[in-house]
């Protein structure tokens, strides 16, 4: 029998295995919308970053994102609706690179010194805590004042040192360890023939200035 962790097959091919165990990956874009509409209830211009073109689970964040800023389904790119503006030459995709990431945050920033929010969809420029640094430094007044939001993904040992250095203002993250931890189990009960449900989420940690939660200590 065949299982997926933390990121599954693309839609039509999910009859070849049996079950997922992971991030329930549109619900965590739809919790970074919420946190987004909180900071900026009227809206803004926003550049979102994604990862892989054809990576499924972090367009499903993306979609959930849009979906809910937006108030409708499939939305393909926001346009004004409920105040929101994705920027033009977003969203841009980092193919996974840790440097291109803080490369493209520092050029949409310097190319838009007015934009609003800027939405890590996957934590790729966190990831390399020194250039992130970098980056953010160019706009730390405008974070501290929240002129600018910076919403990310995921909540790995680095991003949270930078959340609680005020370079984010919200981190959902994913609980790899979790995925791990059951993954064995799932996988036996599969080799048994028993029944697993289909899928098997494992939960999200959102980490805000008034409720840090996980990303206090971590």
């Amino acid at each position: 029998p065949v299982m997926t962790i933390d990121a599954d097959f693309l839609e039509q091919d999910r009859d070849l295995r049996k079950t997922y165990l992971g991030t329930d990956n549109y619900l965590m874009g739809v919790k970074m919308a919420e946190e987004a509409k909180k900071l900026r209830a009227d809206g803004g211009t926003v550049c979102l970053q994604l990862g892989n073109v054809a990576a499924d689970n972090i367009n499903a964040r993306a979609q959930g994102f849009r979906d809910t800023i937006a108030g409708e389904k499939n939305v393909d790119r926001l346009s004004g609706q409920n105040g929101w503006t994705e920027i033009e030459g977003c969203p841009v995709f980092t193919n996974d690179q840790a440097d291109l990431a803080n490369q493209q945050m520092s050029d949409v920033f310097t190319a838009n010194p007015d934009l609003d929010a800027f939405i890590l969809i996957g934590g790729w420029a966190q990831f390399a805590p020194q250039a992130y640094t970098q980056v953010t430094d160019q706009v730390m007044d405008r974070l501290k004042s929240k002129d600018l939001i910076i919403i990310a993904g995921d909540t790995l040992p680095p991003q949270t040192k930078a959340f609680r250095e005020g370079r984010s203002h919200v981190q959902v993250g994913q609980r790899p360890f979790e995925m791990g931890y059951r993954a064995p189990d799932v996988m036996i009960q599969l080799i048994n023939g028993e029944k697993v449900d289909d899928p098997l989420f494992t939960g999200l940690d959102v980490c805000t200035a008034d409720e840090p939660g996980f990303c206090e200590n971590n």
